[in-house]
């Protein structure tokens, strides 16, 4: 007789994520109906959900909108090979919300009842429970034929409530956030425009939150239009007297005011935890601290986010995750103390520990009768990049009995396993991969004279970084020069094209079509000529002494930076799979990656892993001007899973 193998998968989705794909126009009393279905996907989880085994478990955390309730899970089935019967049972706090059979074909839509179900704190969690029933000698062991709900969504009922209050402004879901800001902004109006778009991206996580920054004429306070249903609206003025205050029917918009660095200290409320405590229609915060606290060289899994991991099965897999955005910093010389346990094997079979990153075993020990796991492992310098996964694994030789008949193995890492670090300088792995960690806590962005449009092409890139990494980025608009000279990390836009000498690019345009370029495959400086010139839009990453900078530029085509930048705010897995040191855009091609120059075998990073489906940037491409010149570069192929 099979032993059935229960699975645990916890699936935690942020309560502040993305937004359903269709809304509606408000409806009475200011209510505003929405689309019917929210998927999965968009909320910032997997669309599919997988359960392994007979029997398994996830449990699904998803975000409410105010005035909305869960009515359906809705998903189509994939059913395991041969499989053709079970039931899915949804409970939450011990009570049967729902129990549904599954159909007897494969490809089937199900909805699943959700409208028992609790919403507690703007989110509800329910935990799903799968029982199939196998054909006669079948087992259901085979970790690659899951049950699965693909394309899932969930189903709402009720209409969503508008915010009455500062505290309720942000909702549990949001599709798109405008900044309004004048069109000749001052240095404070851009630094608070820049460390709001920072500010609510961290906090609404992983969900692609879309975020506009739009000029408003004159001396108005007011958008032109009202905010559409799951959209929200900021207005950022100077003025005289600082606060935050709701303004305006149906959906208000959010004006943030005050003078000078009082404007950039009001616009550091939204996304901490203080304002929650915003219950009137406006607040006026006092000083806020914007340094943010960082895990030191000594620290756990459990303050990293990972509270601890166990899997069942007949060969159990855990991953820790390592991100080096968590720790704040870029660092090397890694060592984990793994702590937990693993089931002891009887006699008759062997086993062995395994930990191994990307596939590629870093150490290995042999199974005891204790089950007790308590050994360093060192992560090698080579493999480290911005997110690395460290898997553990215990594997069994011997007679295990016909369809799984042993008794599966429970493997745990503890979260108080230890991880041990120190700061990286130069950075690694070196380049893209290494942002935002290289320039966190605090990032001084420097804008030229258009100051609009420099600020609109800040808020572009540092969200792009804040959404790479999981602690707030503490930002600070400040002039070009000032962040030139500084000692911190930077981001320097420079649109119109790069005229200082005092920082070297990977990539500089000279005349005549000539290019001078570091990072194809050696240090040196190589140069092409180009007939005709090509006009290109940059993002390059430069390391000047201790610090990283970033650098928007182009040679005189500030629209195909821009360009660039539309094309890494398309898709957010773009900016994920940056690599090498500069990224170029020319018109009418996809943008190309130039490789980092060749590090030692001790300091280079791994390009392969990671935590999110990386997304092509560069391959074997050319850049080709009137068919006169080809400029070959290393491709990068960066395939990871979610």
């Amino acid at each position: 007789m099979a032993v059935p193998l229960f699975v645990s998968i916890a699936i935690s989705v942020m309560p502040c994520l993305a937004p359903p794909a269709a809304i509606a126009a408000p409806g009475p009393g200011g209510l505003i109906a929405v689309s019917p279905a929210m998927r999965l996907a968009s909320m910032g989880a997997d669309a599919d959900l997988a359960f392994y085994g007979m029997n398994a478990t996830q449990t699904l955390t998803f975000p409410v909108v105010a005035g909305l309730s869960p009515g359906a899970l809705n998903a189509v089935v994939e059913m395991p090979p041969y499989v053709r019967a079970g039931t899915i049972t949804v409970t939450q706090n011990n009570r049967l919300v729902s129990r549904i059979e599954l159909p007897g074909t494969d490809r089937a839509p199900i909805s699943i009842p959700l409208s028992g179900a609790t919403v507690d704190g703007n989110a509800v969690t329910v935990q799903l429970r799968s029982q199939l029933v196998p054909p006669a000698d079948y087992c259901l062991f085979d970790t690659n034929d899951p049950l699965r709900l693909s394309e899932a969504s969930i189903a709402f009922t009720g209409q969503e409530s508008p915010p009455r209050v500062v505290a309720d402004f942000l909702p549990p879901v949001l599709q798109r956030l405008t900044i309004f800001i004048p069109q000749a902004p001052s240095r404070a109006e851009s630094d608070a425009a820049v460390r709001l778009s920072t500010a609510v991206v961290a906090h609404y996580g992983k969900q692609q939150l879309g975020v506009d920054v739009v000029a408003l004429a004159g001396d108005q306070l007011t958008p032109p239009q009202p905010s559409q249903p799951l959209e929200r609206q900021i207005v950022v003025r100077e003025g005289p007297n600082p606060g935050l205050m709701l303004q305006g029917d149906g959906v208000p918009s959010l004006l943030i005011t005050g003078g000078g660095n009082d404007l950039v200290n009001q616009s550091r409320l939204l996304g901490r935890n203080l304002s929650r405590l915003a219950l009137a229609s406006k607040a006026v915060a006092g000083p806020l601290n914007s340094s943010p606290q960082l895990p030191g060289d000594e620290t756990t899994i459990r303050a990293l986010g990972q509270p601890g991991v166990n899997a069942t099965a007949l060969k159990p897999q855990v991953f820790l995750p390592l991100d080096q955005t968590r720790l704040g910093r870029p660092v090397r010389d890694v060592r984990i103390h793994l702590q937990g346990s693993y089931t002891p094997l009887p006699s008759s079979v062997a086993g062995q520990v395994v930990a191994s990153i990307a596939g590629q075993g870093i150490d290995r020990w042999a199974t005891d009768s204790t089950g007790k796991i308590d050994r360093w492992v060192t992560v090698p310098n080579s493999m480290l990049q911005r997110y690395t996964n460290l898997g553990i694994t215990v594997d069994l030789a011997g007679d295990t009995g016909r369809c799984g008949e042993f008794q599966p193995v429970t493997l745990t890492i503890d979260g108080a396993t230890a991880v041990e670090s120190t700061a990286a300088n130069p950075p690694v792995p070196a380049g893209f991969q290494s942002l935002p960690q290289a320039v966190m806590p605090k990032l001084e962005v420097g804008i030229g004279a258009d100051a609009f449009r420099d600020t609109v092409r800040a808020v572009s890139i540092v969200q792009g970084l804040q959404r790479l990494g999981s602690l707030p980025i503490d930002t600070e608009v400040v002039p070009f020069q000032v962040a030139l000279d500084a000692r911190i990390p930077a981001v320097l836009i420079a649109a119109d094209g790069w005229q200082d000498d005092k920082l070297e690019l990977p990539v500089m345009a000279g005349d005549n079509g000539r290019l001078d370029v570091t990072g194809v495959g050696s240090s040196d400086r190589e140069t092409l000529t180009l007939a005709p010139g090509l006009r290109f839009g940059s993002l390059q990453t430069v390391r000047d002494g201790d610090r990283t900078v970033l650098v928007a530029t182009s040679n005189g085509a500030p629209q195909q930076l821009d360009s660039l930048l539309d094309w890494l705010d398309a898709d957010a897995r773009r900016w994920s799979s940056l690599d090498g040191i500069a990224v170029i855009a020319p018109p009418d091609r996809d943008p190309v990656a130039v490789a980092a120059p060749e590090q030692p075998a001790e300091a280079a990073a791994s390009r392969t892993g990671g935590s999110g489906k990386r997304f092509i940037v560069a391959g074997i491409v050319g850049l080709v001007a009137g068919g006169a010149g080809v400029f070959l570069l290393r491709r990068r192929h960066r395939t990871t899973g979610d």
